[in-house]
């Protein structure tokens, strides 16, 4: 059974087909390989790491957020976020009708990654910043919408981690099949119920 990792570039969507008039890059562009479905999704302005399988149970059990699977993202942030913010990043964040769970919130230094294709936009007069946000929970658009509601807008969004699954070694576009600890990991995160 396949099961792959795989970087996905900015302005791609994560799904194989797209019924637009205007039929915008899918997964179909860079995965040649049949029957795998992608665990979860990142939005077409979203990068990094997504999960495909042909285990429908895997599938499920990772989209579910009653598991609380961990999903960690690096976040471009417009102006410098406050302690008072990141706190409250920390703590849960009202969206709407909802309080988001707590979340793991670190300052990064700028990480090392390929250049967005567009770049995100350079303004002179504000500064920008980066956080690690790790979530147990992925409801639509919510690391953005989080740090919206604190006031320092995601600028840029890279997933590098699901659980113990990392982006390492890959490229924009690239994709490869689990290494056999991954793919014993993942095993051992089917049969139980604690997050990966």
């Amino acid at each position: 059974m396949p099961h792959l990792l795989f970087y996905k570039p900015y302005n791609v969507l994560s799904q194989f087909t797209d019924d637009s008039p205007n039929p915008r890059s899918t997964l179909k562009d860079f995965i040649p390989v049949p029957n795998v479905y992608a665990v979860g999704r990142l939005d077409q302005d979203s990068e990094g790491l997504m999960l495909l399988t042909d285990n429908g149970q895997l599938q499920h059990r990772l989209s579910d957020p009653k598991f609380e699977h961990s999903k960690t993202y690096w976040v471009q942030v417009e102006n410098i976020p406050t302690d008072e913010a990141i706190a409250q990043l920390r703590k849960g964040v009202k969206i709407k009708d909802y309080l988001t769970r707590p979340a793991i919130v670190d300052r990064l230094p700028e990480p090392d990654l390929p250049d967005r294709d567009p770049p995100i936009r350079f303004r002179k007069n504000i500064p920008t910043a980066w956080l690690e946000i790790t979530l147990t929970e992925g409801r639509n658009r919510q690391v953005r919408r989080m740090t919206a509601a604190v006031g320092f807008p995601t600028l840029r969004l890279v997933r590098v981690a699901i659980g113990k699954l990392r982006l390492t070694g890959l490229s924009p576009g690239e994709w490869r099949e689990l290494t056999p600890d991954e793919l014993s990991y993942l095993r051992q995160t089917q049969r139980s119920r604690s997050a990966i």
